[in-house]
């Protein structure tokens, strides 16, 4: 198990949120085993005493869900975990979803606390206003089970928010794993001249593109020059990727770090005509080409219902393991992903 310290990487997040707009040269690496830290170092921001809602007595506890969107394919194959598994275990699965606001996630959140569930599993539109909303689940004595977006832990220290879990991909892992297929395909000391299409205010973004760069330090000839915000959207991810290998015509290599962003990305390459590997988290429905040799994939569909059996365990009286990492697939050399294997 890696415990995430957030404070470690605030350095990184702190570089990229510089490129919110438009196209930034990247700051220099920073060894990923400082931001996994050790075992304790989360410790401030997790629930020892875990309250237990009247609601969890019922037959058919409620069980809130907060979602950032469903316009990600991604989050359409999270709720349909969420539900079936939901159904499954004999819980009353309720799913909002926010479309992108921090605010209306909020309120969503707060609307549901009134009607007293059992258990709040929350995936964050952005990781620092979502300590708000543990807060406020907090407050209203309801356990939160966090997903995929990790809620940022200098936010949540600061309110006296807490959470019980976070269960989501190895997004170092993930990172790191992107950097070895472009290495494998393009050779161990390539001359590399890397762009990242990445979002600095989701947390585990982040830890990606700090496991690339680490996947890559081996490499003397390989340098990230510039780092762009695709926003975690398709047409965000086109456009600034259009931006940087505009800015940037020594560029060689994309790392997307979203599945948005890498076909996001994959379209401005091809646009492009130019010469450009695109590797990063899976984009949905494409299969890897020369355009785009490789990418890594989670399973949202399963983290729904992963965190609906977490749920369900501490309810039979289980202590819940802090945080749980999942292992991504990788793909290249033609492979198509399954639907629900995607970033």
């Amino acid at each position: 198990m890696r415990t995430i310290t957030l404070a470690a990487i605030g350095l990184s997040a702190l570089a990229l949120t510089a490129c919110s707009t438009g196209v930034t040269p990247t700051a220099a690496p920073q060894d990923t085993a400082s931001a996994s830290g050790s075992a304790d170092a989360g410790a401030g921001i997790y629930l020892t005493d875990i309250p237990r809602p009247e609601a969890c007595e019922s037959d058919s506890p409620f069980i809130a869900v907060s979602l950032p969107n469903l316009t990600n394919p991604y989050y359409v194959f999270m709720k349909k975990g969420f539900e079936e598994a939901g159904a499954e275990a004999g819980l009353k699965v309720e799913v909002q979803v926010a479309d992108n606001d921090d605010a209306a996630q909020l309120a969503q959140v707060q609307a549901m606390l009134q009607r007293q569930p059992c258990a709040l599993a929350l995936n964050p539109v952005k990781s620092a206003p979502a300590a708000a909303i543990a807060k406020a689940a907090n407050d209203a004595g309801v356990p939160v089970f966090t997903v995929n977006v990790t809620v940022d832990e200098e936010a949540m220290l600061s309110q006296g928010a807490k959470i019980v879990q976070y269960l989501g991909a190895d997004n170092v892992a993930g990172g790191r794993q992107s950097a070895e297929l472009a290495l494998e395909h393009m050779g161990a000391d390539a001359e590399m001249k890397i762009g990242f299409v990445s979002e600095p205010d989701e947390i585990p973004v982040v830890l990606r593109d700090q496991g690339f760069r680490d996947g890559i330090a081996s490499n003397p000839n390989a340098e990230v020059v510039a780092t762009v915000d695709g926003n975690v959207k398709p047409d965000d991810s086109l456009k600034v990727t259009q931006e940087m290998l505009q800015g940037n015509p020594d560029i060689n290599v994309i790392f997307a770090s979203t599945g948005p962003a890498s076909y996001g990305a994959i379209q401005a390459v091809m646009g492009s005509g130019r010469d450009v590997k695109v590797y990063g988290f899976c984009a949905e429905g494409e299969a890897t080409t020369d355009v785009y040799p490789g990418c890594v994939a989670q399973e949202p569909q399963l983290y729904g219902q992963l965190v609906i059996e977490e749920i369900t365990a501490w309810l039979g009286g289980e202590t819940p393991e802090q945080e749980i990492l999942q292992p991504l697939k990788v793909f290249s050399n033609g492979e198509k992903p399954a639907d629900n294997e995607l970033g």
